[in-house]
């Protein structure tokens, strides 16, 4: 493991590795533990897309890890001002240990690895959203115990998580179900991947979706940069509610998950959000601890 581009660049045992390292540091932080793995180590943390939960994760991880998360913003970059992506890559290679990027292209992460020497940590593109998704499933394992057997339901756009949450769904053995309205499926290429690698189904129905499932997980109907097309979007996902009715088709211990923010009464009720609260936010913190190993995994 050089970097963390895309969750389908990494093996089943990659990602419990990931794992089994999360809940190692999650047990040391919560019992004032803190190892400096990365006691002098620098990462540079490119922001394309602000962001609450990417920016107070990393900053923080490197900070109990014993390094220092530095804080690039593309107005602070010449990225910003038009300087290839490869001539950014080559010239902090020569400053800092590893690079974190929340941008809009993949194409734009996979040139960084391309032509840097450091690794880079896709902190979510257009794409996919891996260091989301790794947080995921260690907050999926912690309540049921592993994956074996689940069933995994995702409800709304099938955008970057749908797209990553599908990737590690199949890699750890779960089954996964989306619905989605017509024009907004996951992408294709990986949808006919999880055809043939794994247990997947793919509706417009949300009840029918959310059958017997394990876990529901949801997502704002409009991610950032689709701003202006919210009043389409809300008239597409009209009936693609987390509700009552969707809880009710899921087994009665669902857990439900979001990667938040959540705009209440659009994609999820309010209801079922609070009820849910403390694995959405277990969830929210799980970034930290996930990223934590995952900084350890590549920059130790």
């Amino acid at each position: 493991m050089k970097h963390l581009l895309k969750l389908a660049d990494l093996s089943r045992e990659e990602i419990l590795s990931i794992l089994n390292l999360a809940d190692q540091l999650k047990y040391e932080r919560q019992h004032g533990v803190f190892t400096p793995y990365l006691k002098g180590k620098k990462l540079g943390m490119i922001f394309q897309k602000s962001s609450t939960r990417t920016r107070v994760s990393f900053e923080v991880g490197m900070y109990e890890l014993g390094g220092y998360g530095l804080f690039l913003s593309d107005r602070d970059l010449q990225i910003g001002r038009g300087e290839p992506v490869e001539d950014t890559a080559r010239v902090l290679s020569r400053y800092l240990d590893g690079i974190m990027i929340r941008t809009f292209a993949q194409q734009e992460v996979e040139d960084l690895a391309r032509y840097g020497s450091i690794p880079i940590i896709n902190g979510l593109t257009d794409y996919c959203h891996p260091c989301q998704v790794l947080a995921d499933l260690m907050t999926i394992r912690e309540y049921k115990g592993g994956f074996k057997g689940l069933k995994l339901c995702f409800i709304g756009d099938g955008n970057n998580m749908a797209n990553s949450l599908m990737v590690g769904a199949v890699k750890t053995g779960m089954k996964f179900s989306i619905a989605c309205p017509e024009g907004y499926e996951p992408d294709g290429a990986l949808t006919e991947w999880a055809k043939v690698e794994g247990d997947f189904a793919m509706t417009d129905d949300p009840v029918a979706a959310a059958k017997d499932a394990d876990v529901i997980y949801t997502d704002v109907w409009a991610s950032m940069g689709q701003e202006g097309e919210k009043a389409k979007r809300e008239k597409a996902f009209a009936g693609f509610c987390v509700d009552e009715k969707v809880m009710a088709a899921a087994k009665p211990d669902a857990m439900v998950l979001h990667c938040l923010p959540a705009h209440r009464g659009e994609e999820i009720t309010a209801d079922v959000f609070e009820t849910h609260a403390k694995e959405i936010f277990d969830e929210a913190e799980n970034r930290l601890h996930a990223q934590k190993a995952v900084l350890v995994k590549l920059l130790k």
